[in-house]
């Protein structure tokens, strides 16, 4: 291949912040020279007069199931972003199918011109009060070692398990140290001995933190520290003291859960960067933490900097402070020109895989019935929402269980359900949440992190019936109702979470039942279904609903829906 020269740019150094004059000559997939460098060094000489070359973003830290976008359609997305490499945690199609599922996302991730690296997912189930699809032992992993694009074990979520030290967690982790991977952390509000415990483990990441106080005493013990702005969870704000020195230099910007409207709307990695800047931080600064530090925390080679030797994965940008994305180039080819990514081939993956995460609900048609709530009592506990956080509190407080069974609108005191949907079990967790906001009808989806059973809110038996149903019938998706129908959906048919449909398509349905969630009194403040996603996650503190009932997440244990 031929040397390509771009000429006159701006380059962002990231090992010491400074803006360079420089010219970049590469070569096939690297760049061989920074410097002085002219066109007779070249055979081809493209002018970035003006322009600002910058390393490619590195998302360190993704599910791409929670995008709702197969990989291709992700890349298309993220690309003209700026992001040229993601850190993608599959655990949410592992736990519906298994290795079937990660081998799904290796197949249809692989040759794409955004580099998708995997971490195996560590806690399939998450917890023991989880029901999913699947349970993935140390043995079942181990083999995906030998593929070149995994880098490690995924947000080892339970920290209970890695404190009290048991044996099939440690199996695990250590399963990654003999490969010579890292292991990504999980581990939200864990401080003090508890967390020295967690970090022997050799955990050296997390994504938890919402406070810079909770980060910087990781840091300080030796942590990574993934600045995390996804749909729910916006923790920028309170980690804006992290830009700062001595703590940049231990961080890195991922977007975690981040869905599709958002995406279009906002961007992806880049939209981070504009934040922190518009908040009054070095454009740099935050360049170099969606760079350098991501490949650094997770051992990548020649990646992340505009350097001989390193991987041409590189952006021209127009602006810097703005991060306005011109072209880019990945592994010295160009992918996206004046904006508008160049077409490419999609991979296809096996028929064997491609039938198991089409075909992942095993559940029979729900009636009103289903939803009754069979404990008695009138002092009960309620899962209570924090804005802007996956955090919860419980809230125990009088309900009247003549009227509606306890659902009373005024209070914002919705009826939540947790339904399995992988073995046939019939199990269901039954119990009310507070901080959605309805004032009328249900709403249902098959994304439900980490096991994706089917979850619904309503203020209504017959209205959160419907919605269930719905969400079965497409095979998975997010589906409204009110006054006995059906008023807005969003099928999700690939293992329930995911859909082949075009990036701006799932906008717009996902900005449709977004939209139908607020006409029913939703505030707009509240991403109903991103919010509602992660509360039957029993691994982040307090109270969580799972097929078995209320979990109390500080203690790991069961709690009774009525407290008196």
């Amino acid at each position: 291949m031929d040397k390509l020269l771009l000429s006159g740019g701006t380059v962002v150094n990231v090992f010491t912040g400074e803006l360079e004059k420089a010219n970049v000559l590469i070569k096939d997939s690297h760049i061989i020279g920074v410097g002085n460098y002219t066109d007779t060094d070249a055979d081809r000489v493209e002018d970035v007069t003006g322009k600002v070359i910058c390393p490619g973003f590195v998302d360190g830290h993704i599910h791409i199931e929670s995008t709702m976008l197969t990989p291709a359609e992700l890349t298309r997305v993220c690309l003209p972003h700026g992001t040229t490499a993601i850190v993608a945690d599959p655990h949410e199609i592992a736990n519906v199918c298994g290795t079937a599922g990660i081998h799904y996302m290796l197949e249809m991730s692989e040759g794409l011109p955004m580099t998708v690296y995997i971490m195996l997912p560590s806690c399939v189930p998450a917890t023991p009060f989880d029901e999913s699809g699947a349970v993935l032992t140390a043995d079942d992993l181990r083999p995906f070692y030998e593929q070149r694009r995994v880098l490690g074990l995924a947000e080892m979520m339970n920290y209970v398990g890695v404190v009290g030290e048991d044996p099939d967690v440690w199996e695990k982790i250590a399963d990654a140290h003999i490969h010579r991977r890292v292991v990504d952390g999980h581990a939200p509000l864990l401080s003090g001995r508890p967390l020295d415990k967690y970090l022997l483990a050799g955990i050296r990441s997390d994504h938890e933190c919402t406070s810079a106080e909770e980060a910087k005493e990781r840091i300080r013990k030796g942590q990574w520290i993934m600045i995390r702005q996804g749909t729910a969870a916006r923790n920028l704000t309170g980690l804006l003291p992290l830009f700062d020195e001595p703590f940049c230099h231990r961080c890195l910007l991922v977007t975690d859960d981040k869905h599709p409207a958002d995406l279009l709307a906002d961007g992806h990695i880049d939209s981070i960067i504009r934040a922190a800047v518009r908040a009054g931080k070095s454009a740099v600064t935050a360049i170099q933490m969606a760079t350098i530090r991501a490949a650094h925390c997770f051992e990548l080679q020649n990646v992340g900097a505009i350097a001989p030797g390193y991987k041409a994965d590189l952006l021209i940008l127009d602006d810097l402070d703005t991060v306005a994305v011109r072209d880019v180039y990945c592994a010295g080819k160009k992918t996206v020109e004046n904006g508008k990514i160049i077409p490419f081939t999609e991979p296809v993956a096996k028929e064997e895989n491609r039938k198991t995460v089409l075909h992942s609900f095993f559940l029979d048609p729900l009636t009103e019935e289903d939803f009754r709530i069979r404990e008695t009592g009138s002092k009960c506990r309620v899962i209570r929402i924090i804005p802007g956080e996956l955090l919860t509190d419980e809230w125990i407080t009088e309900v009247n269980r003549e009227k509606n069974d306890g659902i009373d609108v005024e209070r914002d005191i919705l009826k939540l359900a947790v339904i399995e949907r992988h073995m046939h079990t019939g199990h269901k967790g039954i119990g009310y949440i507070n901080g959605i906001g309805l004032k009328k009808g249900a709403i249902a989806s098959s994304v439900s992190h980490d096991s994706h059973n089917l979850i619904v809110i309503g203020t209504n038996d017959a209205d959160m019936a419907i919605a269930a149903n719905r969400v079965l019938a497409m095979g998975g998706g997010n589906a409204v109702a009110a006054d006995g129908k059906v008023v807005s959906e969003m099928p999700l048919p690939v293992a329930g979470l995911m859909t082949a449909a075009p990036a701006a398509e799932i906008a717009e349905q996902n900005r449709l039942v977004r939209e139908a969630v607020h006409a029913l009194g939703a505030p707009e403040t509240v991403e109903p279904f991103m919010n509602m996603a992660f509360v039957s996650l029993p691994v982040i503190p307090s109270l969580k609903m799972t097929t078995q009932g209320l979990v109390d997440v500080n203690t790991q244990t069961r709690v009774p829906l009525v407290a008196e």
